[in-house]
Protein backbone atom coordinates (compact mmCIF):
# COMPACT_ATOMS: atom_id res chain seq x y z
CA UNK A 1 0.00 0.00 0.00
CA UNK A 2 1.27 3.48 -0.91
CA UNK A 3 0.48 6.01 1.81
CA UNK A 4 1.40 9.62 2.50
CA UNK A 5 1.12 10.44 6.19
CA UNK A 6 0.97 13.92 7.70
CA UNK A 7 2.02 13.37 11.30
CA UNK A 8 1.29 15.94 14.00
CA UNK A 9 1.95 14.92 17.58
CA UNK A 10 1.16 16.93 20.73
CA UNK A 11 4.35 19.06 20.55
CA UNK A 12 3.29 22.72 20.64
CA UNK A 13 6.37 24.52 21.99
CA UNK A 14 8.41 26.82 19.77
CA UNK A 15 11.56 28.84 20.28
CA UNK A 16 10.27 31.71 18.12
CA UNK A 17 7.81 34.49 18.91
CA UNK A 18 6.21 35.17 15.53
CA UNK A 19 3.29 37.62 15.95
CA UNK A 20 1.24 35.74 13.33
CA UNK A 21 1.49 32.37 15.12
CA UNK A 22 -0.64 31.32 18.13
CA UNK A 23 2.07 28.89 19.28
CA UNK A 24 4.84 31.48 19.51
CA UNK A 25 7.10 31.06 22.53
CA UNK A 26 4.80 28.41 23.92
CA UNK A 27 6.39 26.01 26.37
CA UNK A 28 5.54 22.37 26.86
CA UNK A 29 5.97 20.95 30.35
CA UNK A 30 8.55 18.19 30.87
CA UNK A 31 5.68 15.70 31.10
CA UNK A 32 4.24 16.94 27.80
CA UNK A 33 7.63 16.63 26.12
CA UNK A 34 8.05 13.08 27.44
CA UNK A 35 4.60 12.26 26.10
CA UNK A 36 5.42 13.70 22.69
CA UNK A 37 8.63 11.71 22.58
CA UNK A 38 6.82 8.49 23.50
CA UNK A 39 4.14 8.80 20.83
CA UNK A 40 6.71 9.75 18.17
CA UNK A 41 8.77 6.67 19.03
CA UNK A 42 5.60 4.57 18.74
CA UNK A 43 4.91 6.04 15.30
CA UNK A 44 8.48 5.38 14.19
CA UNK A 45 8.22 1.79 15.40
CA UNK A 46 4.99 1.35 13.43
CA UNK A 47 6.69 2.62 10.26
CA UNK A 48 9.62 0.27 10.87
CA UNK A 49 7.24 -2.70 10.83
CA UNK A 50 5.47 -1.70 7.58
CA UNK A 51 7.87 -3.58 5.32
CA UNK A 52 5.14 -4.33 2.76
CA UNK A 53 4.05 -0.69 2.37
CA UNK A 54 5.55 2.35 0.67
CA UNK A 55 5.43 5.36 2.97
CA UNK A 56 5.96 9.08 2.53
CA UNK A 57 5.91 11.05 5.78
CA UNK A 58 5.69 14.76 6.50
CA UNK A 59 5.97 16.01 10.07
CA UNK A 60 3.88 19.15 10.59
CA UNK A 61 4.34 19.98 14.30
CA UNK A 62 2.62 22.98 15.79
CA UNK A 63 5.93 23.78 17.47
CA UNK A 64 9.53 23.41 16.34
CA UNK A 65 10.49 19.76 16.17
CA UNK A 66 14.15 19.79 15.17
CA UNK A 67 15.31 21.42 18.41
CA UNK A 68 14.15 18.15 20.04
CA UNK A 69 16.55 15.22 19.77
CA UNK A 70 13.78 12.66 19.27
CA UNK A 71 12.61 14.32 16.05
CA UNK A 72 16.14 14.35 14.67
CA UNK A 73 16.56 10.67 15.56
CA UNK A 74 13.20 9.77 14.03
CA UNK A 75 14.04 11.50 10.76
CA UNK A 76 17.40 9.77 10.55
CA UNK A 77 15.96 6.34 11.29
CA UNK A 78 13.01 6.73 8.95
CA UNK A 79 15.25 7.94 6.14
CA UNK A 80 17.10 4.61 6.20
CA UNK A 81 14.01 2.41 6.07
CA UNK A 82 13.60 0.91 2.58
CA UNK A 83 9.81 1.30 2.79
CA UNK A 84 10.09 5.06 3.40
CA UNK A 85 10.30 6.83 0.08
CA UNK A 86 10.41 10.33 1.58
CA UNK A 87 10.50 11.81 5.06
CA UNK A 88 10.34 15.56 5.61
CA UNK A 89 9.57 18.09 8.31
CA UNK A 90 8.47 21.71 8.51
CA UNK A 91 11.10 23.65 10.43
CA UNK A 92 12.32 27.16 11.21
CA UNK A 93 15.89 25.83 10.82
CA UNK A 94 16.98 27.09 14.23
CA UNK A 95 18.50 23.70 15.00
CA UNK A 96 22.05 22.56 14.34
CA UNK A 97 22.60 20.76 11.05
CA UNK A 98 25.44 18.29 11.71
CA UNK A 99 22.98 15.46 12.53
CA UNK A 100 21.97 15.36 8.86
CA UNK A 101 25.25 13.59 8.06
CA UNK A 102 23.72 10.45 9.62
CA UNK A 103 20.63 10.50 7.38
CA UNK A 104 19.97 9.01 3.97
CA UNK A 105 19.71 12.21 1.96
CA UNK A 106 18.01 10.40 -0.91
CA UNK A 107 14.97 10.09 1.36
CA UNK A 108 15.18 13.03 3.78
CA UNK A 109 14.19 16.59 2.90
CA UNK A 110 13.37 19.82 4.76
CA UNK A 111 10.62 22.43 4.40
CA UNK A 112 12.25 25.53 5.92
CA UNK A 113 10.64 28.85 6.85
CA UNK A 114 12.48 32.10 7.45
CA UNK A 115 10.85 34.34 10.05
CA UNK A 116 12.31 37.87 9.93
CA UNK A 117 12.75 39.37 13.37
CA UNK A 118 13.16 35.95 15.01
CA UNK A 119 16.69 35.15 13.90
CA UNK A 120 19.41 37.24 12.24
CA UNK A 121 19.32 36.93 8.47
CA UNK A 122 23.03 35.94 8.19
CA UNK A 123 22.45 33.09 10.65
CA UNK A 124 19.54 31.68 8.64
CA UNK A 125 21.41 32.06 5.37
CA UNK A 126 24.43 30.28 6.86
CA UNK A 127 22.18 27.35 7.81
CA UNK A 128 20.78 27.24 4.28
CA UNK A 129 24.27 27.30 2.79
CA UNK A 130 25.26 24.42 5.07
CA UNK A 131 22.33 22.43 3.72
CA UNK A 132 23.42 23.14 0.16
CA UNK A 133 26.98 22.01 0.86
CA UNK A 134 25.72 18.87 2.57
CA UNK A 135 23.52 17.96 -0.39
CA UNK A 136 20.24 18.23 1.52
CA UNK A 137 17.09 18.77 -0.54
CA UNK A 138 15.11 21.66 0.90
CA UNK A 139 12.83 24.55 0.12
CA UNK A 140 12.76 27.93 1.83
CA UNK A 141 9.71 30.06 2.44
CA UNK A 142 8.42 33.21 4.04
CA UNK A 143 5.06 34.68 5.01
CA UNK A 144 4.02 37.34 2.51
CA UNK A 145 3.66 40.33 4.83
CA UNK A 146 4.67 43.75 3.47
CA UNK A 147 7.43 44.08 6.04
CA UNK A 148 8.93 40.78 4.83
CA UNK A 149 9.29 41.78 1.18
CA UNK A 150 12.85 43.09 1.46
CA UNK A 151 13.96 39.91 3.26
CA UNK A 152 12.28 37.76 0.63
CA UNK A 153 14.07 39.60 -2.13
CA UNK A 154 17.37 39.19 -0.33
CA UNK A 155 16.74 35.48 0.10
CA UNK A 156 16.00 35.04 -3.58
CA UNK A 157 19.21 36.88 -4.45
CA UNK A 158 21.37 34.92 -2.02
CA UNK A 159 19.96 31.39 -2.36
CA UNK A 160 21.14 29.19 -5.21
CA UNK A 161 18.79 29.20 -8.19
CA UNK A 162 17.81 25.56 -7.61
CA UNK A 163 16.45 26.29 -4.10
CA UNK A 164 12.77 27.08 -4.43
CA UNK A 165 11.60 30.16 -2.52
CA UNK A 166 7.90 29.89 -1.72
CA UNK A 167 5.65 32.61 -0.32
CA UNK A 168 2.61 31.93 1.84
CA UNK A 169 -0.12 34.52 1.69
CA UNK A 170 -0.52 35.97 5.18
CA UNK A 171 -3.68 34.79 6.91
CA UNK A 172 -6.32 37.50 6.96
CA UNK A 173 -4.27 39.74 4.67
CA UNK A 174 -5.64 40.88 1.31
CA UNK A 175 -3.43 41.85 -1.62
CA UNK A 176 -3.97 44.37 -4.36
CA UNK A 177 -3.00 43.21 -7.83
CA UNK A 178 0.14 45.33 -7.64
CA UNK A 179 1.11 43.83 -4.27
CA UNK A 180 0.42 40.30 -5.49
CA UNK A 181 2.60 40.92 -8.52
CA UNK A 182 5.54 41.75 -6.26
CA UNK A 183 5.24 38.40 -4.49
CA UNK A 184 4.57 36.49 -7.69
CA UNK A 185 7.80 37.86 -9.11
CA UNK A 186 9.57 36.00 -6.29
CA UNK A 187 7.34 32.91 -6.22
CA UNK A 188 5.44 32.20 -9.44
CA UNK A 189 3.18 29.87 -7.47
CA UNK A 190 2.10 32.60 -5.04
CA UNK A 191 -1.29 32.95 -6.82
CA UNK A 192 -2.22 29.49 -5.52
CA UNK A 193 -1.70 30.71 -1.96
CA UNK A 194 -3.32 34.10 -2.41
CA UNK A 195 -6.95 32.94 -2.41
CA UNK A 196 -8.72 29.95 -0.84
CA UNK A 197 -9.68 27.21 -3.27
CA UNK A 198 -13.27 26.08 -3.61
CA UNK A 199 -13.11 22.48 -2.54
CA UNK A 200 -16.63 21.37 -1.59
CA UNK A 201 -17.48 18.24 -3.54
CA UNK A 202 -14.15 18.26 -5.37
CA UNK A 203 -12.00 15.11 -5.60
CA UNK A 204 -9.06 15.06 -3.23
CA UNK A 205 -6.35 12.51 -2.60
CA UNK A 206 -6.79 12.81 1.17
CA UNK A 207 -8.71 9.94 2.70
CA UNK A 208 -7.44 7.39 0.23
CA UNK A 209 -3.72 7.89 -0.41
CA UNK A 210 -3.03 10.80 1.98
CA UNK A 211 -3.87 10.69 5.69
CA UNK A 212 -3.44 12.81 8.80
CA UNK A 213 -2.22 11.06 11.95
CA UNK A 214 -2.03 12.46 15.47
CA UNK A 215 0.02 11.31 18.43
CA UNK A 216 -2.57 8.77 19.55
CA UNK A 217 -2.66 7.23 16.10
CA UNK A 218 -6.06 8.71 15.28
CA UNK A 219 -6.41 8.86 11.50
CA UNK A 220 -8.31 11.58 9.66
CA UNK A 221 -8.32 12.39 5.99
CA UNK A 222 -6.41 15.64 6.60
CA UNK A 223 -5.63 18.12 9.34
CA UNK A 224 -8.67 20.21 8.44
CA UNK A 225 -11.45 17.61 8.47
CA UNK A 226 -12.32 16.34 11.99
CA UNK A 227 -14.04 13.10 10.93
CA UNK A 228 -12.14 10.09 12.27
CA UNK A 229 -11.38 7.24 9.84
CA UNK A 230 -9.93 4.86 12.41
CA UNK A 231 -6.67 4.24 14.23
CA UNK A 232 -3.26 3.67 12.73
CA UNK A 233 -2.11 1.12 15.28
CA UNK A 234 -5.06 -1.25 15.27
CA UNK A 235 -5.40 -1.04 11.49
CA UNK A 236 -9.02 0.08 11.66
CA UNK A 237 -8.34 2.99 9.30
CA UNK A 238 -7.70 0.64 6.37
CA UNK A 239 -11.35 -0.25 5.78
CA UNK A 240 -12.17 3.47 5.52
CA UNK A 241 -9.66 4.24 2.76
CA UNK A 242 -11.54 5.35 -0.34
CA UNK A 243 -11.68 8.26 -2.77
CA UNK A 244 -14.06 10.87 -1.40
CA UNK A 245 -14.91 14.49 -2.22
CA UNK A 246 -13.85 17.29 0.09
CA UNK A 247 -16.55 18.20 2.66
CA UNK A 248 -15.19 21.70 3.30
CA UNK A 249 -16.35 24.80 1.49
CA UNK A 250 -12.81 25.87 0.71
CA UNK A 251 -9.19 24.96 1.36
CA UNK A 252 -6.63 27.68 2.06
CA UNK A 253 -3.53 25.86 3.35
CA UNK A 254 -0.84 24.45 1.08
CA UNK A 255 -0.63 21.13 2.93
CA UNK A 256 -4.33 20.73 2.19
CA UNK A 257 -4.96 22.12 -1.28
CA UNK A 258 -1.81 20.59 -2.78
CA UNK A 259 -3.72 17.29 -2.68
CA UNK A 260 -6.80 18.54 -4.56
CA UNK A 261 -7.12 16.70 -7.84
CA UNK A 262 -8.56 19.82 -9.47
CA UNK A 263 -5.17 21.55 -9.16
CA UNK A 264 -2.02 20.72 -11.15
CA UNK A 265 0.29 20.81 -8.15
CA UNK A 266 1.14 17.10 -8.07
CA UNK A 267 2.67 17.59 -11.50
CA UNK A 268 4.39 20.81 -10.47
CA UNK A 269 5.88 19.21 -7.33
CA UNK A 270 6.36 15.72 -8.75
CA UNK A 271 8.87 13.96 -6.51
CA UNK A 272 8.81 16.82 -3.99
CA UNK A 273 5.22 17.26 -2.84
CA UNK A 274 6.02 16.83 0.85
CA UNK A 275 9.04 19.13 0.95
CA UNK A 276 7.42 21.66 -1.42
CA UNK A 277 10.10 21.41 -4.09
CA UNK A 278 9.02 21.77 -7.74
CA UNK A 279 10.11 19.11 -10.20
CA UNK A 280 11.76 21.79 -12.34
CA UNK A 281 12.45 25.52 -12.02
CA UNK A 282 9.37 27.63 -12.68
CA UNK A 283 9.96 30.63 -14.90
CA UNK A 284 8.22 33.76 -13.57
CA UNK A 285 7.24 34.82 -17.10
CA UNK A 286 5.41 31.52 -17.54
CA UNK A 287 3.51 31.61 -14.25
CA UNK A 288 -0.21 31.07 -14.73
CA UNK A 289 -2.32 33.58 -12.81
CA UNK A 290 -5.22 32.33 -10.73
CA UNK A 291 -8.37 34.35 -11.39
CA UNK A 292 -10.85 35.70 -8.89
CA UNK A 293 -11.01 34.57 -5.25
CA UNK A 294 -11.97 30.92 -5.03
CA UNK A 295 -11.72 30.31 -8.73
CA UNK A 296 -10.24 27.10 -10.00
CA UNK A 297 -6.67 27.49 -11.29
CA UNK A 298 -5.75 26.13 -14.68
CA UNK A 299 -4.93 22.44 -14.96
CA UNK A 300 -1.50 23.08 -16.49
CA UNK A 301 1.45 25.16 -15.44
CA UNK A 302 4.55 25.75 -17.47
CA UNK A 303 7.90 24.78 -16.01
CA UNK A 304 11.33 24.81 -17.51
CA UNK A 305 12.87 21.46 -18.30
Amino acid sequence: MDLTLLYRGPLASCDYDCPYCPFAKRRDTPAQLRGDRAVLERFTAWARERSDDRLSILFTPWGEGLVRSWYRRALVELSHLPQVERVAIQTNLSCRTDWLAEADLDALALWCTFHPGQTPYPRFLDKAERLVRAGVRFSVGIVGLPEHLASARQLRADLPDHVYLWVNAAEGHSYTEAQADLWTALDPLFPYSRHPHRSAGQPCRTGSRVLSVDGEGTVRRCHFVPEVLGNLYDGSYRTALAPRPCPRTECDCHIGYVHLETLPLYDVFAGGVLERIPAAPIRPDLAVPVGLPGSRPPTTLSVTK
